[in-house]
């Protein structure tokens, strides 16, 4: 297998929030969950088969009908221009490098759902620090700081970023509709794999060192998944 499992990009769901001061990586555009798992495979395979992977085809008309009906949607309509649905279902919609329908087909398929950019942020400059951090663990076992993914642009504010659509007011599918859609982020953490929205968890290497560290990382990695090279 051709990946090794960053302290950064898996089971770091459980971090209260926290601010970072701005950085030049505020410029950083999206790259896409393909390009994320050329790498972390198994986190790719995984996400793959949740239902944010298939956020997008949810805008398309006559998908989940009844839920659309109960929120006074049109289900034969086709959602998949419409700006406030694109926002919550696509990755980095109005951002630099994000999903745009106006985008070559193949680059806007690579983009549609909630891919990895959507919690971790956008990974033209931090994907660099993943790189060089692997290379510098596997030829002498030596962890980089967590800090330095932080710095290049890496979020670790999972619940921040999962309450922009969660709960949003924007969105008719909340928990007046129907108490399912109320989001509770710890049980969020807690159900990963498929069909639900998060990724499996797998078992850490020790690549990143150091602040921020998850507030759930040890219970999580409890039960990870063991993770190949």
């Amino acid at each position: 297998m051709k990946r090794i499992a960053f302290a950064a990009v898996v089971a770091a769901f459980g971090l209260a929030p926290v601010s970072f001061p701005a950085t030049a990586a505020d410029n950083a555009t999206y790259e896409s969950a393909k390009v994320c798992a050329k790498c972390h495979d198994q986190e790719g395979d995984s996400w793959a088969t949740t239902v944010h992977a298939k956020a997008f085809d949810l805008l398309k008309p006559q998908v989940r009908p009844d839920a659309k009906i109960k929120a006074k949607l049109d289900p034969a309509k086709d959602y998949t221009q419409d700006t406030v649905c694109l926002s919550c279902h696509t990755t980095g919609y109005g951002e630099p490098g994000g999903y745009s329908p106006a985008m070559p087909p193949v680059q806007a398929k690579a983009l549609a759902g909630v891919g990895c950019e959507s919690c971790h942020g956008a990974g033209s400059e931090y994907k660099k620090e993943h790189g060089d951090a692997e290379t510098k663990f596997k030829r002498g076992g030596e962890a980089t700081r967590r800090m330095d993914l932080v710095k290049a642009g890496q979020n670790f504010d999972y619940e921040k970023a999962c309450l922009k659509c969660h709960n949003a007011p924007a969105s008719p599918f909340n928990a007046l509709l129907d108490p399912k859609y109320a989001f509770d982020f710890a049980a969020a953490v807690h159900s990963s794999g498929k069909g639900k929205a998060i990724h499996d968890h797998f078992k850490l290497m020790g690549v990143f060192s150091g602040d921020p560290i998850p507030a759930l990382r040890e219970e999580l990695q409890k039960n990870a998944i063991e993770s190949g090279q």
